[in-house]
């Protein structure tokens, strides 16, 4: 069910929201942040980009993790069974196989260039397991906040494969895949009224490019590069660093001198109270000791 959240698929082209005029007033970079490794699931190395510190100034994003290894031990054990409630996970994979399961019914395989988008709403407890025992496991998982109306809606899920992510080139070379909200008229895969989120994975040719996005001055942005280098109005930001854009002018300008790649993500801030333990993220503690008491007692999914 879309549950209201406006999780219709348009076609990969049309005109929807503020995506054609051009950048004459680019965003700077208003801080780089570098990473924090951790563990997760059952022991998965990981780099933690968006952390709980940052979730009011990225508002409505939660979390932005990277994982990247060649060596099965760092991923082989994957994602056991655990909860989620009140929020959205968005898994985007580079490189490797991970499959889905969730007490909601919903399976799905994802392989290279492929996304989950999973609405946990009221309540899911969901497997993400690795299915490779060698090669490399690449990918991020970002965590999308539900506004308050809607984090009790019903569970909702979709297998998002590469073949069906929309993406066009500019006239630089660069190519661009658009997971979510709408660039220079290439309609994501999926769009959401509420936090109008966009996601898009910005790919720089060996020559280099030169890549523009109008962005709404309120929404907060940012990027994060995992490969090469890009600059931001003129500001180099190295791989493995995020790059807070400051909430000002029309909207980003990145640029590189050789071959890069970047995740532009930007969406419309809630502006409620983040209420979070663990996989739980509601608006008060109440909400949060009741999270806690259904799954306690099964309740939850």
């Amino acid at each position: 069910p879309e549950t209201g959240l406006s999780a219709g698929l348009p076609g990969p082209r049309c005109n929807r929201g503020m995506d054609t005029s051009t950048v004459t007033q680019p965003r700077r970079a208003e801080r780089l942040v570098t990473g924090q490794p951790t563990q997760d699931g059952a022991g998965v190395k990981l780099t933690r980009v968006l952390t709980h510190d940052l979730q009011q100034r990225l508002d409505p994003f939660l979390m932005l993790d990277n994982f990247a290894s060649d060596d099965p031990n760092d991923y082989g054990a994957g994602f056991p069974s655990h909860p989620h409630r009140g929020f959205e996970t968005v898994s985007y994979m580079l490189t490797g196989n991970m499959r889905h399961k969730d007490s909601a019914g919903h399976e799905g395989l994802i392989t290279d260039g492929g996304v989950q988008w999973m609405t946990a709403g009221r309540g899911v407890i969901h497997s993400e397991m690795p299915e490779q025992n060698d090669g490399v496991m690449e990918g991020f998982q970002l965590w999308l906040n539900l506004p308050g109306k809607d984090k009790m809606c019903p569970p909702w899920y979709r297998d998002i494969q590469s073949p069906e992510v929309p993406e066009y080139t500019t006239p630089d070379g660069v190519r661009v895949r658009v997971i979510a909200g709408v660039s220079h008229g290439t309609a994501g895969a999926v769009q959401r009224e509420a936090t109008q989120p966009l996601y898009l994975d910005v790919i720089f040719p060996d020559a280099g490019g030169r890549f523009s996005q109008p962005l709404p001055a309120a929404h907060n942005a940012f990027i994060y590069v995992y490969r090469g280098e890009v600059s931001v109005a003129g500001s180099p930001v190295a791989r493995q660093r995020m790059a807070i854009l400051a909430n000002e002018g029309d909207g980003v300008t990145l640029q590189a001198s050789a071959a890069a790649r970047a995740l532009l993500i930007a969406g419309q801030p809630l502006r409620e109270p983040i209420a979070q333990y663990g996989p739980f993220v509601m608006n008060t503690r109440d909400e949060l000791i009741q999270a806690v008491e259904d799954f306690q007692n099964g309740r939850l999914a």
